[in-house]
């Protein structure tokens, strides 16, 4: 049983699973900051971190707290009195890494988000261990896992438990190690994630691979899509994860990858329904198959779908595998989208 712990308006360790990003503008630019914020928050994002360089730029996470109706995370480094600022403007989170702070001046914010009920996220990265654990391990997922077990210690010592670890590394193999080693130790909720992972076509590969990895092994609270990208393309990127293991909130669609026995373009079509589908968050099964022998086998828990077969130009429309219908193509668009809406 994992621990729980309160979020702002979400609660962690309770078998869901939370997309979370950070903003890419700077804390200055409060209104291109709010913007992107509010973009995220439409697009599915459920937890927003944004970085507080200095004490002044506090003032972006009261301008948040104010515009957003998802929880605010201040990630500190170096300064603790950053975080304590940050407490005060009502940051819903606080993330610090022991590897650039003194022990007392973690000490000194943990003293403060108790009073105030604000949980912190000890954030370990491959980058920053501190020396001693580097000098005994090396880079290594024991290291990570060894240097946020001791930094939680320190937190429970004071009697503070509303605690979230992570440990990623940009290394997939390392970051999966670390993870489920660290969950075999402790019963806080974790935030995890491959950091670093590179640009949006190779990070969204090694996110999917270690953090759809995790998912499946039952480990993990919250997750982001570290892309050298857009943030909404870090949401777009969580979302669709989340979607491939039965996780999500939004529509997978099933389609088959085509073949020579094709007589539709499936791949013109598959882009129709994806347009079809945009913007609705509940999680539907809606299937496009080229072959009417195998289609509704292959999508047989679908709730709904299209499949086409022989030489004719028309498909069967089928709801859990079961046929129930014959539509012509020119008709397919208009059908699916009625049977959606018929289902929301």
């Amino acid at each position: 049983m994992r621990k729980k712990v309160k979020v702002g308006n979400v609660t962690l360790g309770g078998g869901g699973v939370y997309i979370q990003t950070m903003l890419k503008k700077s804390a200055r630019d409060i209104e291109g900051s709010i913007k992107q914020a509010l973009e995220l928050q439409e697009a599915g994002c459920e937890i927003i971190r944004a970085a507080v360089p200095e004490v002044r730029d506090v003032g972006l996470i009261y301008a948040l707290k104010e515009r957003l109706s998802i929880p605010v995370v201040a990630d500190i480094h170096f300064d603790h009195n950053i975080a304590l600022e940050a407490v005060k403007a009502g940051a819903d989170k606080i993330r610090l890494n022991p590897g650039n702070l003194e022990p007392d001046k973690i000490e000194a914010v943990a003293r403060e988000c108790k009073k105030r009920g604000i949980p912190i996220r000890i954030g370990i990265n491959a980058g920053s261990i501190e020396k001693e654990i580097l000098q005994k391990h090396g880079v290594c997922a024991e290291a990570l896992v060894e240097s946020a077990l001791r930094s939680a210690k320190l937190l429970e010592e004071i009697g503070f438990n509303d605690i979230i670890l992570s440990v990623k590394a940009s290394s997939v193999k390392m970051t999966i190690d670390a993870y489920r080693l660290l969950h075999k130790k402790c019963d806080y909720p974790l935030h995890i994630g491959v950091t670093e992972a590179g640009t949006k076509r190779i990070g969204i590969l090694k996110s999917a691979a270690g953090i759809g990895s995790l998912l499946c092994d039952g480990i993990g609270d919250t997750i982001r899509v570290s892309l050298t990208d857009e943030p909404l393309e870090e949401i777009y990127a969580a979302r669709d994860l989340l979607t491939a293991l039965g996780l999500g909130k939004t529509p997978e669609i099933i389609s088959c990858p085509t073949c020579g026995r094709t007589k539709t373009d499936i791949i013109k079509l598959v882009g129709e329904v994806e347009k079809l589908a945009a913007g609705i968050k509940k999680p539907l099964k809606i299937a496009v198959m080229g072959c009417v022998v195998n289609g509704p086998g292959e999508a047989r828990e679908a709730d709904i779908g299209i499949a086409f077969g022989g030489g004719d130009s028309g498909g069967v429309l089928f709801r859990k595998g079961e046929i129930v219908a014959k539509v012509s193509e020119d008709k397919i668009l208009e059908v699916l989208k009625k049977e959606i809406e018929g289902l929301l």
